[in-house]
């Protein structure tokens, strides 16, 4: 197999992968899909309502599951067979939104419908995206993390600029039950795409690079489930080897500062960028005026800029990453400060691009970085432990950003993500001091 440098990449070494080309489309329709979804639904439950507050309960929804899913998804994702577990979520999740948009097309909708879809969906996406972060390292020579890395974030933030695109035009045509619809479908599609990407069951473990690679706990439940005997032991000693997977997780990342710390930075970026969109419709319709289709025109900003960053960021050399992943992270909390003044819809755009352009690059440093550092069966867990903690920072700044919208003004609203982009600006400065 041809190599690369560290600081080149080979995009037609990754390309020519046949299960990388399918993963690459399944990001691409699963994220057309589900942003077309995303803005819908916060631009109905607005225009239904007025609230901002309504708004921030639908984040809240989709968020509340990764307090607890990732707890037992980390263990089954450095467990199971990745690609299986994504498509077994993808087919759940498309069956329950396929289910709402029947729904509404007969017109009984309502927005507690909405929100258990946004639930249900929120607790599949709570393991979905650790499973295809893990798969990918799987799929992908460690020279072509980085690369990989920026495809896979392009092919997510071209959907996005897709759907930020049409999401405002399908809207106004078809209404929730048309973008409802074609979400439901992209998840079957992307299931396909998934199933594709090999053949064959394979078991994270056996790539594992440590010799101990199963607990006592483990091999008793294992010769319990073999023999079929006292399944009552082999409940027992799965619920231990479930917990000491946990505890061994936790353990490896007390004592990894690095990980821990570019961990923390890629939480926080992750948690802003979802959270914001609570104050994102809400720009939108108070002060640019510009209808869901001037959201769709930020989304579809917000995804160039994204897609611009992935590819820049793949090309840059070793020295420069963390320099500007540091600079990334305060560019964005610079930005935020900026954005509630910008009060027409094509400078509001440019700082969407902006935006879209620092969340790219920061986070291709950051994943490239923990996949080359993190060992192939800590991932799952590493994965899930940063979702745990996306999940606390994403609900705590949902219902803020939502209550202080209403009650103080986007001004106040969008200061408040500024702060919280200025921690991740202090942990990026943390995680470039340990890898010096």
């Amino acid at each position: 197999m041809a190599t690369t440098t560290a600081n080149t990449v080979d995009w037609k070494l990754i390309w020519a992968q046949r299960g990388f080309r399918y993963f690459f489309l399944a990001m691409f329709v699963s994220l057309f899909g589900s942003g077309m979804n995303f803005a819908g639904v916060s631009w109905y439950i607005l225009a239904a309502t007025h609230s901002t507050v309504k708004v921030s309960l639908q984040v809240i929804v989709v968020t509340l599951p990764g307090l607890f899913v990732p707890f037992l998804g980390g263990v089954l994702i450095d467990r199971l067979d990745r690609r299986y577990l994504g498509v077994l979520l993808d087919i759940a999740r498309g069956f329950f939104v396929l289910a709402t948009a029947y729904i509404a097309w007969h017109g009984h909708l309502q927005l507690w419908h909405l929100y258990a879809m946004t639930l249900i969906t929120g607790v599949g996406s709570a393991m979905y995206w650790a499973t295809v972060n893990a798969l990918v390292q799987e799929v992908i020579p460690p020279s072509q993390f980085t690369g990989a890395n920026a495809a896979v974030l392009v092919g997510v933030q071209s959907g996005l600029l897709i759907a930020g695109s049409f999401v405002g035009f399908l809207y106004d045509f078809a209404g929730i039950k048309g973008i409802l619809a074609i979400d439901g479908a992209t998840y079957f599609v992307s299931a396909y795409c998934l199933y594709r990407v090999r053949r064959g069951y394979v078991s994270p473990r056996k790539s594992q690079k440590y010799p101990r690679e199963y607990s006592e706990a483990t091999e008793a439940t294992a010769e319990a489930l073999e023999t079929g005997e006292l399944p009552e032991v082999a409940e027992a000693g799965l619920s231990l080897a479930v917990y000491a997977d946990m505890k061994e997780g936790f353990a490896y990342l007390k004592q990894q500062p690095l990980v821990l710390a570019l961990g923390i930075t890629h939480a926080i970026m992750m948690a802003g960028v979802v959270s914001a969109n609570v104050v994102l419709v809400a720009l939108a319709n108070d002060i640019l005026h510009a209808g869901p289709r001037g959201l769709g025109f930020l989304e579809a900003g917000w995804a160039t800029g994204a897609i611009v960053g992935g590819l820049i960021a793949s090309q840059l050399p070793q020295a420069l990453r963390m320099p500007l992943y540091v600079a990334a992270c305060a560019g964005l909390a610079v930005g935020h400060l900026a954005t509630p003044f910008v009060a027409f819809l094509v400078g509001a755009v440019m700082m969407q691009i902006l935006f879209g352009f620092c969340r790219a690059l920061g986070g291709v440093v950051a994943q490239s970085s923990l996949m080359t550092i993190v060992p192939r069966h800590f991932m799952g867990r590493t994965q899930s432990a940063m979702a745990i903690l996306t999940t606390v920072v994403q609900l705590f700044m949902s219902f803020s950003l939502g209550w202080v919208a209403q009650g103080a003004g986007l001004i106040v609203a969008y200061a408040l993500l500024a702060a919280l982009y200025t921690g991740a600006t202090v942990s990026a400065i943390r995680a470039r001091q340990l890898l010096r």
